[in-house]
């Protein structure tokens, strides 16, 4: 099993410095980091737009391109979302393929559903989902070995995350 870095940032601008950051210190290509963050609707999108037909996830609508700019706007699967009773999301990375599948609408459900079937445990996806709702940023990065898992804690560390934890990944 491998291992993610989980951790919240409390800004846009913090998450661009983090994402640059191991994206060269660690090597970490974009593919491996997961962006979970309020949609205030003062960054505009830039991408085309496109409907989806996710039965039971909590898709509404997928943005393709850099809805973003800076180094948020080069992950993979940035889209758009609206989470009942927790409002609109910006989401890029693997958690954004959770959240728009079916399996977000499993069980649980929504943020919590998808962090758990990223293989973060129920009790700390709904203390991310928490957070998430007081206008935290999530940031999950895969680690491909235990040296570059320790070096993306350091950075996560150094760049004043929060709630920093590591997670056995599924396969």
């Amino acid at each position: 099993m491998s291992k993610a870095i989980v951790g919240i940032a409390k800004s846009t601008t913090q998450v661009e410095v983090t994402i640059q950051q191991l994206q060269s210190a660690a090597f970490v290509p974009a593919q491996d980091i997961s962006v979970l963050m309020p949609n205030s609707g003062a960054v505009p999108e830039i991408g085309t737009v496109k409907a989806t037909k996710a039965p039971e996830g909590a898709t509404t609508g997928a943005v393709t391109g850099g809805a973003l700019g800076g180094a948020l706007g080069l992950l993979a699967g940035i889209g758009t979302l609206a989470i009942p009773g927790l409002g609109a999301f910006i989401a890029a990375g693997p958690v954004m393929a959770a959240l728009g599948g079916a399996a977000a609408g499993a069980t649980t459900g929504g943020i919590v559903g998808a962090l758990i079937g990223l293989g973060v445990p129920e009790y700390e996806a709904k203390a991310y989902e928490n957070r998430l709702k007081e206008g935290g940023y999530l940031v999950a990065v895969h680690a491909a070995n235990s040296d570059t898992a320790k070096t993306i804690r350091r950075i996560l560390k150094d760049n004043d995350f929060e709630d920093i934890s590591s997670v056995s990944e599924e396969s």
